[in-house]
């Protein structure tokens, strides 16, 4: 494999050009009145971006607004319509990502472009020319793992590593190709509350010493807290771009939505019958391939219309959800579950769609391990119908192919598409995220009401808030031992911290 490898990466941008002081003040990446259409989709009408050199700036906008599109066009991924890019005062006209690159732009994407079965050091360093150095590849990303805080094993393949470990590879990935403007997709969608910290602090030295980062994020308290400038779009348009200190939580998302976020009270939840007991394990033991205990002698139930919150730290609850969602056996012990069972899990492009074919087809691969007769396609059509109206997926049609839909609408989709049936048991992991905050409140909803209807719930999700706000208990998972918390975000917080150390 023919890769490149630099002498010395580092965390530092590029050194700018300060030959006049006309370059100095050029904008890093200015974007003007870019269009895209896919078929009869407006995608871009006219959208503008102007990122500051040394600025954070968020880019915001509910789900299918634009965001990643306008962002893939920036980094060469797709060619624009129409409209003009800028790199620091030169006019572009990338015709693929390697031209983004040499231009000193880097992207982290929301959905994982990884080699799962290449290791973590080869994926840092696939993409470039000269021979590939495994040792000397590790050596800079254990240097820029230790300066951001984010360890990774240079020798570990990609496939075995947790959602959570496959984020911090591509923003390491990211840092290591020495990029002086960063484009960060939902960065912090699967991370610890330690590692956006960690993150954010880093991106705020970057962009001190003349780098320039631009924040696709769902969460306005990520953006409002971190961001310098800000930019939001709303079906495909350019609707306010300000500096942040001008503007407030309503104001982004009154922009965002066109509407007040503010949602209805829910109706109280009926008391949950403890005796119908739908998940249950005894004395749980599960060791992972390289024989490494991730489970120790688990005994815990689930009662039907229970709502069971799951905190972690760094993937520690993935083979408890995987052995919950009937995708893992136990090394010993005895497991019950339920004939159905719906699951969205982390990775939904690995795990839970197939982005080559069509909505109905992605209908089709609900249960499909379990199907014994000939599809119905006429039904399974009616029901990608009634999924995209009843959770509100901006899509052509159900013909659309998956990849034609954004993060957020898949995320959507997939949810629908689990609940369509109306299963005894619903495994979630980090169901909300990539969502924006009207999107994540009727996800919200629709789980309380698939509770209410008789169903178990049990949803992982890193965000604490969203634990607490959904949960009828909490168990925390560390070191293959579950402890049980309250549902509050203190009480989750202390015993995670706890049962770190």
């Amino acid at each position: 494999m023919d890769v490149h490898t630099r002498a010395n990466w580092t965390l530092s941008p590029p050194a700018a050009d300060a030959s006049t002081e006309h370059a100095a003040e050029q904008p890093d990446l200015c974007l003007h009145e870019v269009s895209k259409k896919f078929g009869n989709v407006i995608a871009l009408d006219k959208a503008s971006l102007t990122l500051r050199k040394g600025s954070i700036h968020a880019l915001l906008g509910e789900n299918g607004a634009g965001k990643t599109t306008l962002m893939r066009i920036a980094f060469g991924l797709i060619r624009p319509d129409s409209g003009s890019i800028d790199v620091k005062g030169k006019r572009v006209d990338f015709a693929s990502p390697a031209q983004a690159i040499a231009s000193g732009i880097g992207m982290v994407h929301q959905q994982f472009s990884l080699v799962p079965e290449m290791t973590v050091a080869e994926n840092v360093a696939l993409g470039g020319r000269g021979r590939y150095d495994a040792k000397t590849t590790a050596r800079r990303i254990e240097a820029i793992s230790n300066r951001i805080g984010m360890q990774l094993d240079p020798f570990a393949k990609v496939k075995t590593l947790t959602s959570s470990q496959r984020q911090k590879l591509e923003i390491v990935r990211t840092f290591a190709h020495d990029a002086s403007i960063l484009i960060l997709d939902e960065p912090t969608a699967v991370l610890t509350p330690r590692d956006i910290g960690d993150l954010f602090a880093q991106l705020r030295k970057f962009a001190a010493e003349g780098g320039s980062v631009i924040l696709i994020t769902h969460k306005l308290r990520d953006a409002i807290d971190n961001a310098d400038d800000v930019t939001v779009l709303r079906r495909g348009k350019c609707v306010l771009a300000s500096p942040m200190q001008l503007v407030d939580q309503g104001t982004l998302a009154l922009a965002m939505l066109g509407s007040s976020t503010v949602t209805p009270p829910s109706a109280p939840r009926p008391a949950t019958n403890l005796s119908r007991v739908v998940v249950k394990f005894d004395d749980v033991f599960f060791e992972d391939e390289r024989r490494v205990a991730r489970l120790e002698n688990a005994s815990l139930q689930v009662a039907a219309g229970e709502i069971v919150g799951v905190a972690a730290l760094e993937g520690a609850a993935s083979q408890m959800l995987g052995l919950m969602a009937g995708r893992l056996q136990p090394t010993s012990g005895t497991i019950k579950l339920p004939t159905a069972i719906g699951f969205v899990p982390e990775d939904r492009s690995e795990e839970a769609v197939i982005p080559a074919q069509t909505l109905i087809e992605n209908t089709a691969l609900a249960n499909a391990g379990a199907r014994s007769r000939m599809i119905d396609w006429h039904n399974v059509r009616t029901q990608t119908t009634h999924i995209i109206a009843d959770f509100s997926v901006r899509a052509s049609g159900p013909t659309a192919a998956m990849s034609e839909l954004s993060g957020g609408n898949q995320q959507k989709f997939v949810l629908g598409r689990e609940l369509k049936d109306h299963p005894a048991l619903l495994v979630l992991e980090n169901p909300t995220q990539g969502l924006d905050v009207h999107a994540a409140n009727a996800i919200h909803e629709k789980i309380k009401a698939a509770a209410n209807d008789g169903t178990a719930i049990v949803i992982y999700s890193s965000d604490l808030d969203e634990l607490a706000a959904l949960s009828d208990r909490v168990l925390v998972v560390s070191r293959g031992r579950i402890a049980a918390a309250r549902p509050d975000k203190e009480s989750i917080g202390s015993l995670l911290l706890e049962t770190a150390d």
